[in-house]
């Protein structure tokens, strides 16, 4: 039975694998000590705009989907974020477990982490945990995996292909559903990447871009790679227009 309970959620989250997918994600606040983005601090307001555009899926914490999502429940699949983490910081905070997360009827649980670093493995241990904890109940699990610069005192995400494909590879090897990992920049590398994966590979939306024409061309350039989708946050609720812009950036990530 939880073979058709995994099959019947992706469905939802990977729209039938009949296109490319765009979800927003809202889960980033627990990672901002300080300056707040203006749009997280006005989360419900935000979220009504963000469901208003009719995105693939919505990724956020426990507590807002708890004390907010109740007026959207079933309109869109819904991710929870399970972790809490910092690139500085030595430590992470698992924050959901797979038990509350379907309580709050998600589609999916999504577990951030690092690679690269002396955490590495602390983090591969718990993701193998929840896909262990997971996998009774059919519940995808969807790491986001950020490959970090080797060496002391460097803790910036990097997006070269060599670092970006062992990313996605570790998150195949630890049994995920789907990986998400940060975009190379190029078509073609990305591409690759996708190829060699055996589970759907989906971008990170990465920085907010200089203008929505760039963002636009983010979601084309990801699209043509053969990707599952993207995962886009600063990218959707950083410009003012938030439900044409989720409109927008799903047209342009099917134009391949």
């Amino acid at each position: 039975m939880s073979e058709l309970g995994k099959a019947t959620r992706l469905n939802r989250i990977l729209a039938g694998r009949t296109r490319r997918v765009l979800t927003v994600a809202v889960d980033h606040m627990i990672n901002y000590p300080e300056k707040f983005p203006l749009e997280l601090r006005r989360m419900a307001s935000t979220l009504e705009q963000v469901i208003a555009g009719d995105p693939d899926a919505v990724t956020m914490n426990k507590g807002p989907a708890l004390r907010l999502m109740a007026p959207y429940a079933g309109r869109v699949p819904l991710i929870i974020q399970s972790m809490a983490l910092r690139p500085h910081e030595p430590s992470f905070a698992d924050t959901a477990t797979v038990e509350e997360t379907l309580g709050l009827g998600a589609d999916a649980i999504a577990v951030a982490m690092f690679v690269y670093g002396e955490t590495e493995l602390d983090y591969l241990r718990h993701l193998a945990e929840v896909v262990r904890c997971a996998a009774p109940f059919g519940l995808p699990v969807i790491p986001h995996i950020y490959p970090l610069e080797s060496g002391d005192e460097k803790h910036a995400i990097v997006h070269d292909p060599e670092h970006v494909h062992y990313a996605a590879r570790v998150g195949f090897e630890m049994g995920a559903d789907v990986v998400k990992v940060p975009y190379t920049g190029d078509v073609a590398s990305f591409r690759d990447i996708v190829a060699d994966i055996p589970v759907p590979v989906v971008s990170a939306g990465g920085p907010r871009c200089d203008s929505f024409g760039d963002a636009v061309a983010l979601a084309r350039d990801v699209g043509e790679t053969g990707a599952a989708g993207a995962t886009m946050g600063r990218n959707v609720w950083g410009f003012p227009d938030i439900p044409k812009a989720i409109r927008r950036l799903k047209e342009a990530i099917n134009e391949a």
